[in-house]
């Protein structure tokens, strides 16, 4: 059992090192599971246990009979999802984050359930103790879908994940200047903050919380560095 729970991370630790070294296209499509396997050593089944964990962090999607994909799912087509991501500018893609994303965390807080409170708290846990930024990433990314899925609104979520698909592929593969999150890294606090408001009902304070975080988020963008 401790060998087949080895190999496994190995095989998690070997695709990580895989993706990172590739520098794939957001959406950009894998090589096939065969080639895969032959290139890094593995086996089809810890190959695909890996990817099943990567696919639950958000960093691949699977599509089947077309492969597997770089990045988060979309919710739209890739030709929609391509046109967007040309035509929409980084402090465009801020602009409609502040326009939506504070009503959300609000209606999050009247419409919430404690088990979205709890998958909230496990992104927070997990954005705390990613080993690297692209983990971290896509932490983020489920703190903050969460946050929409608690406001119980099918259109308000399908718009918050358009908006985002756009958001992660203006930021995905920046440039940055250590490995991982410093461990006083502006949004562990904010996100904490933001958290505790939506838990105690206090619609009011949630929206400041979701406002004053973008603005971080953005203020943090304009000096060189990732949320």
């Amino acid at each position: 059992m401790v060998n087949q729970l080895n190999a496994e991370s190995d095989a998690l630790r070997t695709l990580r090192t895989f993706l990172n070294d590739e520098q794939l296209a957001l959406n950009g499509r894998l090589p096939p599971e065969r080639r895969l396997c032959e290139e890094l050593g593995l086996t089809r089944g810890s190959l695909r246990k890996a990817m099943a964990i990567l696919e639950a962090e958000g960093q691949v999607w699977r599509h089947v009979g077309r492969g597997t994909f770089f990045g988060p799912r979309p919710v739209m087509n890739l030709s929609d999802v391509e046109y967007l991501n040309e035509h929409s500018r980084p402090s465009e893609v801020m602009e409609a984050r502040l326009a939506i994303e504070p009503q959300i965390a609000r209606l999050a807080a009247v419409h919430g359930t404690p088990s979205h409170f709890s998958e909230m708290r496990r992104c927070i846990r997990l954005c705390r103790s990613a080993g690297e930024w692209r983990v971290y990433e896509s932490w983020d990314n489920n703190f903050h879908q969460a946050i929409a899925k608690a406001t119980c609104n099918k259109l308000l979520i399908s718009l918050f994940d358009t908006l985002n698909i756009v958001r992660r592929s203006t930021v995905w593969g920046q440039l940055r200047s250590t490995k991982l999150p410093p461990a006083n890294h502006g949004s562990f606090a904010e996100h904490d903050a933001i958290y505790d408001a939506i838990v105690a009902r206090d619609s009011e304070q949630a929206v400041e919380l979701m406002r004053a975080h973008l603005r971080s988020v953005r203020n943090r963008s304009y000096a060189g560095m990732e949320q």
